[in-house]
């Protein structure tokens, strides 16, 4: 199937938030940057009609990019639309009925997790799967044995090649910045291993806090909804060994070989913190032990990278917003000039949001006679992130059949095998302020091997 031009794209649950916030604006960018004209068929159970989906299409892109008038009235001319329940045969006969003439469609499945194999033994047995690609949603399972249960699930129905799982973290240019970087320029290579790092520290901080999502992020919690997906995507495209041969699945293959070679999260090496007032959001368990906050210590079992810690901390109601990777370099053995220096001196810094930044830390010489000097940070590049929306590629690319940037199997399984010993109320949960950097327990975590290095950002953002 790979390489396979889609011929119609279906998308279940077409009247939920996902479909309002990210499909809509995303097929009137394929439209208007790359020329889709297939048919575009919404499936939902809300009694609706195609002259409200489309109404519901037209107040999506007006929130979310805003109209290009041609691409829109494309878009308007080739959406269609089927309300009927998942569980009824009619439903998926009403869709071949749709679909005419296509017999490749990418049908995207915007729903629960629970709904998947109903909705892939309703397309399998009306015919609608055949020759067909399905793409699912995070959270692909809720820990290791219901994400195993899942892919037997959809393997009844769709070969590994034909599902495409989201991470939508995949498909931001600053993830892939990361991978270019390390493999465009020589000079990262020689240094990239246990005998020239010391740590890694990767944080992903958000000023606000869960809002309007209380019911649905009391049943995930942050390891679930950004460490087991997002920050294991960025720590394999940070670590991962150089791809080999041409096959089209290398990238994966090797990240695939970096996540399966974590070692699995002892309780010892994890904080959980909630913030002070999340029990009082709507939607959220009074007596809620949800973790709000959570920093780590991993390590990589491979002759690269064994023995350096890598610390990972996510939260909301932190000081700012901002994804970081800083990788901290060792010192010599002996300081030349007998100064005393600071541990992340030497460094790599790269920014993924709010703006896309790479920065290395380096000493230079004060003026004057004595050879002392002072840290500095060359910025080797800063730009706005301004790059194509995730879904608009992901999608894209799902359609055209090329699977590098969407999770595999395996991939997916050694993510959720290395936190599975720590999910749930396995280990304390503490308290922190809102606007402060987390629990006090996160420090003495990392105070090993130094401090966090707190991401900066200008006060605006």
């Amino acid at each position: 199937m790979a390489g396979f031009q889609s011929d119609a794209f279906v998308f279940f649950g077409a009247t939920g938030d996902l479909a309002h916030k990210q499909i809509f604006p995303s097929l009137q960018a394929l439209i208007r940057d790359e020329g889709l004209n297939v048919p575009i068929i919404g499936v939902a159970k809300a009694g609706w009609n195609l002259d409200q989906l489309k109404a519901r299409a037209k107040d999506s892109v007006e929130k979310h990019g805003g109209i290009d008038q041609n691409a829109f009235n494309k878009l308007m001319e080739l959406l269609r639309y089927v309300d009927g329940d998942y569980n009824d045969p009619n439903t998926f006969a009403q869709l071949r009925k749709e679909l005419g003439s296509a017999q490749r469609p990418t049908h995207y499945l915007a729903i629960p997790p629970s709904l998947f194999g109903t909705v892939a033994e309703g397309l399998a047995k009306s015919g609608c799967a055949e020759n067909s690609r399905v793409v699912v949603e995070k959270p692909f399972g809720h820990n290791l044995a219901s994400a195993q249960e899942l892919n037997r699930i959809l393997h009844r129905y769709f070969s590994e090649d034909r599902i495409f799982r989201i991470d939508h973290f995949l498909g931001k240019e600053p993830v892939q910045n990361i991978l270019y970087t390390r493999f465009a320029n020589p000079f990262f290579e020689p240094i990239w291993n246990r005998d020239h790092v010391r740590s890694i520290q990767i944080t992903m901080a958000e000023k606000f806090g869960v809002e309007d999502r209380g019911k649905l992020y009391d049943a995930t919690g942050t390891v679930r909804d950004v460490v087991q997906n997002h920050l294991m995507q960025v720590l394999a495209n940070l670590t991962m060994d150089p791809p080999t041969g041409e096959d089209h699945d290398a990238r994966r293959d090797q990240k695939a070989a970096l996540l399966k070679a974590l070692r699995p999260l002892a309780k010892s090496d994890v904080v959980r913190g909630q913030y002070k007032g999340y029990r009082s959001v709507p939607g959220v368990a009074a007596n809620s032990t949800v973790e709000t906050f959570v920093a780590v210590k991993m390590f990589i079992e491979s002759w690269r990278w064994a023995g350096v810690p890598i610390y990972i901390r996510a939260g909301k109601m932190l000081p700012v917003t901002a994804t970081e990777v800083f990788v901290e370099f060792k010192r010599p053995p002996i300081e030349t000039f007998g100064e005393i220096i600071s541990g992340n001196s030497a460094h790599l810094r790269m920014r993924i949001s709010p703006d896309i930044a790479i920065g290395m830390g380096m000493r230079v010489k004060t003026p004057g006679e004595r050879m002392t000097g002072n840290d500095v940070e060359l910025s080797l590049t800063q730009q706005a992130a301004n790059d194509m929306p995730p879904y608009e590629r992901l999608l894209g690319d799902a359609m055209r059949g090329q699977s590098e940037l969407f999770a595999r199997e395996d991939i997916v399984e050694a993510q959720w095998r290395a936190v599975d010993p720590i999910l749930g109320d396995v280990t304390p949960l503490s308290a922190y302020e809102p606007g402060s950097w987390g629990p006090d327990e996160a420090q003495a975590l990392i105070a090993h091997d130094g401090a966090w290095v707190n991401p900066q950002v200008s006060q605006n953002r």
